[in-house]
């Protein structure tokens, strides 16, 4: 770990611990079988058998098989590398990426935020700024279809200044791992309707 990591986290761990978690997510309209199969939506088939209906203005970018970006507002690199800021979107990994995901690429476990890095990363909404991830606000199991649920785990984060250290805004990274199928989804952005998205998912 850099010793620049080292300073950063120094300074904003002692606020990170208060820092307040977003809003929940506005959900999407109650969906029948007949509303999945409208226009509105669009179908992502996934590993296991399992399908997301997203809504048709969603974008789907599958930098490689195990990493799909899907862009849901404003994107300026929609291609672009996991970390790379300023795209509204959510990532949907696979096998490879889970076993790289914890820091210093270890296999992510769900004990420890999605990070496959060995250093400070840009804050996803400012890429001038560096993001520290701190301790689990929410753990449970959230339903991902039926007969099926995720862990979930909500991680509380600050984007702080690479000098100094100094708080400017904070985040909540948003993660459903399903370890039978190897799907892990990540959201930085506390995308709107998601969770409603995963709900109303389908399997094989």
């Amino acid at each position: 770990m850099s010793k620049r990591y080292l300073a950063v986290a120094a300074v904003a761990a002692a606020t990170l611990l208060c820092a307040p978690l977003p809003a929940a997510s506005s959900p999407l309209p109650a969906a029948s079988s007949q509303t999945l199969n409208a226009a509105s939506f669009q179908p992502l088939k996934l590993r296991g058998g399992l399908t997301l209906h997203l809504p048709a203005a969603w974008k789907v970018h599958r930098v490689n098989p195990d990493w799909t970006r899907v862009v849901t507002g404003k994107c300026a690199r929609p291609g672009a590398a996991y970390g790379t800021p300023g795209c509204d979107s959510f990532w949907v990994l696979g096998p490879k990426a889970i076993r790289q995901g914890q820091e210093i690429f270890r296999p992510y476990t769900g004990a420890r935020p999605f990070y496959p890095a060995t250093d400070v990363q840009r804050c996803p909404h400012d890429g001038k700024l560096g993001q520290i991830l701190g301790a689990a606000g929410t753990k449970g199991l959230r339903q991902v279809g039926p007969g099926h649920k995720a862990a979930y785990r909500e991680w509380r984060a600050t984007c702080v200044t690479y000098s100094g250290g100094k708080v400017r805004s904070r985040f909540t990274q948003r993660e459903w791992h399903l370890p039978a199928t190897k799907i892990l989804i990540v959201d930085h952005w506390n995308t709107p309707g998601l969770a409603d998205v995963l709900k109303r998912a389908t399997w094989k």
